[in-house]
């Protein structure tokens, strides 16, 4: 009786322990129609606990039709669990002096484990010609 009972608390938990680890599957075309326009980068890790987690993939930029400039950063999440980030995107002009506006604020993000997730920004200003993405960790209070 006793092992009976060892075997379903261990279920249990394993259950518990398996459901909690969320992944996602996705589908998309062998190959890409769409043509990017792929941003070389230069990236400055000071949280590597966070890299570990979750990493940028990819930068794409292009010009909207109204003359402003369009970012889309595309992050990874490295683990099988849900991983909470917040971003910033900040703005810079053509002469490299940062362009404030209202919307220069921390965004929190969930993404799922295994997921892939496109975080797409638009300038504030048609004179933004450059941006600066930052990432940090969210962190609970527990």
């Amino acid at each position: 009786m006793k092992n009976i009972t060892l075997l379903l608390a261990g279920m249990f938990i394993g259950i518990t322990f398996f459901s909690s680890c969320t992944t996602v599957n996705t589908v998309e075309r062998e190959e890409s129609v769409g043509t990017k326009q792929v941003v070389a980068d230069k990236r400055v890790i000071t949280d590597a606990t966070l890299n570990k987690k979750v990493s940028i993939v990819g930068l794409n930029e292009v010009v909207t039709p109204g003359g402003f400039l369009q970012v889309q950063i595309e992050i990874l999440n490295r683990k099988n669990s849900m991983q909470e980030v917040s971003y910033k995107i900040e703005w810079f002009d053509e002469n490299g002096m940062r362009v404030d506006t209202p919307a220069s604020v921390w965004v929190p993000r969930q993404i799922e484990g295994q997921e892939t997730l496109s975080i797409t920004a638009t300038a504030p200003k048609q004179t933004a010609r450059d941006f600066r993405v930052k990432f940090m960790e969210n962190v609970r209070d527990n």
